[in-house]
């Protein structure tokens, strides 16, 4: 029997749209197939990545620093996680991934588009039996207006350095990610996160099984 192909999926969204309290149904939707599911994060994923992330989200530090360092924790999961995983056959749920940095570092901090694009094509291809360019099957973008989520996060707990900027700040955020998904229509799924939790996980659903990944 051959081996079943890897499937790499991502969920993305601002702080506050709600996509991480989604994994838990997808990954036992991808199960009850009989499937190997891989659940991580970005940035993080490693131990190397993991302590990039506490500096990336706690430290001040400018945008190309930023990027940089959020570049370095990919290469490492990437090469040491997601990768193998997918080589194996495993369903890879990545709660965010490059789409993120261009949003948040190309759209909130208005970093140059272009050294992301040249970051992104070096990170996500070349050594370590990564495809050229690595890109995900499918991506679930939680879309949620930046006032509900600012609404959403107020009082949860104490932000990070991201979650405690201004709403301004994600109203950039969100343009990026639609840039994103206008750029790259065929990998996005747009759920509208601006409605129940049920509601939510039925147009996840919706997209796996229309896409016919189950």
């Amino acid at each position: 029997m051959s081996q079943r192909q890897g499937l790499f999926i991502t969920l993305e969204g601002i702080d506050g749209a709600g996509k991480s309290s989604h994994v838990d149904a997808l990954e036992a939707l991808f199960r009850a197939t009989g499937r190997e599911v891989l659940r991580t994060r970005e940035p993080g994923g490693t131990p190397l990545a993991e302590t990039l992330r506490g500096l990336v989200l706690n430290e001040p530090m400018d945008a190309l620093t930023e990027s940089l360092l959020v570049f370095a924790a990919r290469r490492d999961h990437v090469v040491n996680v997601i990768a193998p995983a997918l080589a194996r056959g495993a369903v890879v749920l990545c709660d965010r991934f490059t789409d993120a940095t261009f949003a948040y570092q190309g759209g909130g901090r208005g970093f140059d588009l272009g050294v992301l694009g040249t970051l992104e094509a070096w990170v996500q291809g070349g050594q370590g039996g990564v495809p050229d360019v690595l890109q995900p099957a499918l991506t679930l973008w939680f879309d949620l207006p930046p006032e509900t989520a600012a609404e959403r996060l107020a009082g949860a707990r104490l932000p990070d350095r991201f979650e405690a900027q201004p709403v301004d700040f994600f109203r950039r955020v969100a343009d990026g990610y639609a840039c994103r998904a206008s750029a790259d229509a065929a990998r996005f799924e747009r759920i509208d996160a601006d409605a129940t939790r049920e509601n939510v996980w039925a147009q996840v659903e919706a997209a796996v099984r229309r896409r016919g990944l189950l």
